[in-house]
């Protein structure tokens, strides 16, 4: 896996590109996704492509799929990497509220290659809502 970081002007601005050559404004937050913000996206992407398909498979109807990815940070020496993260799936549809939870474990606990990255370091929770509801 390989991608490219152009940068666009004399500052902090970069175009970021993957596989696919859609551009990725990156820069320190102002005028583009900041590199943090990414690495959050990074987190709701991945299980969010699990959870749906997993949800698909089993027959499904996912009318509206929503996430908030939060992350709290700690200081350590200049930097400030994620301390924690959380996440909170919204989900609406015809979606069974169990099978919806067991995806959202399957993904966190098995299948997204980002979260299990960051694991242990990192840890992640996550809710899940299926309309409107707290799945517990």
């Amino acid at each position: 896996m390989k991608v490219t970081l152009e940068r666009k002007n004399n500052a902090y601005w970069f175009q970021g590109t993957g596989k696919h050559p859609v551009p990725i404004p990156i820069d320190n937050g102002e005028n583009g996704a900041s590199p943090m913000e990414l690495l959050l996206m990074g987190v709701g992407g991945c299980s969010a492509v699990d959870i749906v398909s997993i949800l698909t498979k089993q027959k499904q109807e996912i009318s509206s799929y929503r996430m908030e990815v939060t992350g709290e940070r700690k200081e350590v020496a200049q930097a400030k990497p994620f301390a924690s993260m959380h996440v909170a799936i919204f989900l609406e549809g015809k979606i069974t509220p169990l099978k919806a939870k067991k995806a959202a474990d399957l993904s966190f606990e098995k299948y997204c290659s980002v979260s299990l990255t960051l694991e242990p370091q990192v840890p992640i929770t996550y809710d899940v809502y299926v309309n409107g509801e707290k799945i517990k």
